[in-house]
């Protein structure tokens, strides 16, 4: 049997309950259901229940993202951020960083020398792969000057089997001719067709493009720009005579 002395509701068993200075008290609790609408609810009885929001015991938590141990704290002290997150950004040039720079000039001399690898080389370059901070997205590359592109050599049987095809755009506009006929006629488009290849599709690429110049003889009018000896390290890229 429950002694008189004990309270009798539930109001006034919160209420004679003590709150510590750590607790906050909240609002009255509205409890409704979903059948009786606010029928259900606290206030429809006109009773306000004041609720303990007693704090919760600390518990070890692994979180992540932004969390840093007790143990690294100290390597953040002191630091003052200048971004978004130092200690989570990677520098990525853009195209303005690279407007006032002055390109550089290279000349090679394609005389036999092996096309492919000479067209590899001299993608590099244009590109700008040779720079440490480059970056696929941005015109950042040198201009090459090709002379003697008529003395370009190629193995094996491609000289006879090698074949250049292009369309007129028109029904049977077809059009093809081997390596050797193409470099008796328009021995620049042979240099020029094997480095296009190698660049990149699309408006970067048609871009990169205009970067290389290209002639069958030794004689070119970039004397101004004073072009430097292309660097190259592919030891193979000579024909062996």
């Amino acid at each position: 049997m429950a002694s008189a002395a004990a309270p009798t509701s539930m109001a006034a068993r919160f209420a004679s309950m003590s709150v510590s200075s750590t607790t906050t008290p909240t609002s009255a609790v509205k409890l409704s259901s979903s059948f009786t609408g606010n029928s259900a609810s606290l206030l429809s009885l006109r009773r306000r229940v004041t609720v303990p929001l007693v704090r919760p015991r600390n518990l070890q938590v692994h979180a992540k993202g932004g969390f840093i141990p007790a143990e690294h704290r100290w390597m953040y002290e002191g630091i003052e951020k200048m971004g978004p997150d130092v200690w989570n950004s990677t520098y990525y040039p853009k195209a303005d960083d690279h407007k006032n720079v002055e390109k550089k000039w290279y000349i090679v001399d394609a005389a036999d020398k092996r096309l492919g690898r000479l067209a590899s080389t001299i993608a590099i370059h244009i590109r700008g792969k040779d720079v440490p901070s480059f970056t696929p997205s941005t015109d950042m590359g040198a201009y090459v000057v090709v002379i003697n592109a008529g003395k370009v050599a190629v193995t094996g049987k491609k000289r006879d089997q090698k074949l250049y095809r292009r369309h007129s755009g028109r029904p049977g506009g077809m059009k093809e001719e081997t390596f050797d006929n193409l470099q008796k006629r328009i021995p620049e488009r042979i240099v020029e067709h094997a480095v296009r290849g190698m660049l990149p599709k699309g408006r970067l690429g048609r871009r990169l493009f205009t970067h290389l110049k290209v002639y069958n003889g030794s004689d070119h009018p970039h004397v101004a720009q004073q072009p430097a000896p292309l660097p190259i390290t592919d030891k193979r890229i000579n024909i062996v005579q």
